[in-house]
């Protein structure tokens, strides 16, 4: 009889330690902390975000450790919902919501320069408040402005010249209003339509396309 009890109480308290056992790994900062995302720009432009960023981290990982081995409280899977445990929840998610945030921040500068931007790229990115789309879309359409400005003929268009030059030209008087064909030959009605959009910008309206004349058809 002795020896039952004495195995009862060995399995009651393996059953016990190994209860205790769970509750620590559970909790312990290998298994429980909110780990560093592998994925953020620690080369940030500022790098007071950066260190926000870490400072976040382990302010949300104290305040989860404390609540549990302060006061029981399981900020991450409440087992209670009496007043305390409320307020250390939301407490915890207003630390969790300031760490994503700066995390989202980092992560799309890594995004970003993944593409290729530079830290001097993202700040003026940021400061536009743009969208990625929106940020390649413009970034394209200065390299087709650039391009088109490359293009531009030294010498003044002749009658009937045909040019890829000529042909890009059309497509913006057009832009702009211009019923005129758009085939790459550079006719009278090309030069007329041309010459009116010079009236109306305050350019010397001669009909030839030049520098200062393409940078305004272009706007």
């Amino acid at each position: 009889m002795k020896k039952i009890l004495l195995f009862i109480l060995a399995v009651i308290i393996l059953i016990f330690t190994y209860s205790e056992y769970k509750e620590y790994q559970r909790f312990h900062p290998k298994n429980a902390n909110i780990k560093p995302d592998e994925a953020i720009d620690v080369n940030y432009h500022n790098p007071e975000t950066v260190y926000n960023y870490y400072g976040a981290l382990e302010e949300a990982n104290n305040y989860m450790q404390m609540q549990w081995s302060a006061n029981g409280i399981d900020v991450r899977s409440p087992e209670d919902n009496d007043e305390e445990t409320t307020l250390a929840i939301s407490e915890y998610g207003r630390k969790v919501a300031e760490l994503k945030y700066y995390k989202a921040v980092l992560e799309q500068s890594k995004t970003l320069k993944s593409k290729g931007l530079t830290n001097q790229d993202i700040k003026l990115f940021e400061a536009k408040g743009v969208s990625i789309a929106d940020y390649n879309k413009a970034e394209a359409t200065l390299k087709q402005k650039q391009i088109l400005l490359d293009m531009m003929p030294q010498k003044t268009l002749f009658s009937q010249e045909k040019s890829a030059f000529v042909f890009e030209m059309q497509k913006l008087l057009v832009k702009n209003g211009y019923a005129i064909p758009v085939d790459g030959v550079y006719k009278n009605i090309t030069s007329e339509a041309l010459k009116s959009f010079e009236e109306k910008n305050n350019l010397f309206p001669d009909g030839k396309i030049d520098l200062m004349t393409l940078k305004i058809l272009m706007n």
